[in-house]
């Protein structure tokens, strides 16, 4: 990351307590935090191995997430990121064969133990690679969610509802068509649609499947703005195959790699030094092009 992408970053608006411009705080060198926070863990991973059946398909991941930061997955096709992703909120849980074994910390929660499930994926909310709006309204893909957790009062719900697509900027696109099927939505705004749904629920946690995959690239333009601007508010962990995505979004990135189909992780640090200093030779050639 060069001095003027530092000096962009910095002046994004961080809202962090714990912002060293705010508050007097200086960072040692580059790996240790991205420019404009002092780092926080959120989820602390230990020894994760996935299993599909038989086949081993993550082993020995340890990773820390830190709080309000974006956390990019990278690395090639088949090496673990949505698996290692899916444990996160367990859904896992929901793979016949599936087995999780090591630690997931999620603050004091831990995620591999607790039976509230409901209760963990309205903090850790998901969005996946496809947008999957309900074939319903699109107020009621909105509401369904909030109405299952509890949320009766309909002038409430109408607040939430108004809030959470202006935070994904659709309000304005459709706020005069909210009755209308989510279906008619053109592909990026049925992923915003998908994003406000989870927001709606105040998630801690945001993890992204490759979002803008399915997605032309003005709406993935769209798509990774938010992502800055959710920057401090919320805790996204992304998986991308775009580099050049993952550079631009990335407080710290993740390099996965695959051995004889058991993925595992190569390297980790901030987004600049990923991508500008990485330290093992796999990840050099996978940033510059040269592997993967």
């Amino acid at each position: 990351m060069n001095a003027k992408d530092r000096a962009a970053r910095n002046q994004d608006g961080c809202q962090r307590a714990s912002c060293p411009e705010s508050n007097g705080f200086t960072l040692s060198p580059v790996d240790t935090g991205p420019p404009c926070c002092l780092p926080q863990p959120l989820i602390e991973v230990d020894g994760l191995a996935v299993h599909y059946g038989n086949a081993r398909v993550l082993s020995g991941i340890s990773l820390t997430i830190h709080r309000g930061c974006v956390t990019a997955l990278i690395g090639p096709s088949g090496c673990g990121k949505s698996s290692f992703l899916s444990s996160l909120n367990r859904m896992t849980d929901m793979i016949p064969g599936c087995r999780v074994e090591g630690k997931v910390a999620l603050g004091a929660l831990d995620v591999r133990a607790t039976k509230d499930l409901i209760s963990l994926r309205r903090r850790v909310g998901m969005i996946f690679q496809k947008p999957n709006p309900f074939p319903l309204s699109i107020r009621k893909n909105i509401e369904m969610p909030l109405k299952e957790h509890g949320i009766r009062n309909r002038s409430e719900r109408a607040e939430i509802i108004e809030t959470v697509l202006e935070d994904v900027g659709l309000w304005a696109e459709v706020k005069d068509r909210l009755d209308s099927s989510a279906l008619s939505l053109s592909g990026g705004q049925q992923q915003r649609l998908c994003i406000a749904r989870a927001l709606a629920l105040r998630p801690e946690v945001l993890l992204m499947d490759e979002p803008c995959s399915a997605l032309d690239p003005l709406a993935s333009g769209v798509v990774e703005e938010l992502l800055l601007r959710f920057r401090g508010r919320y805790t996204v962990v992304i998986v991308t195959h775009n580099l050049q995505q993952a550079r631009r979004v990335a407080d710290y990135a993740a390099f996965f790699w695959a051995t004889d189909g058991t993925g595992t992780l190569i390297e980790h640090g901030t987004g600049a030094r990923i991508f500008d200093e990485p330290r093992q030779p796999l990840t050099v050639a996978y940033v510059n092009g040269k592997a993967g």
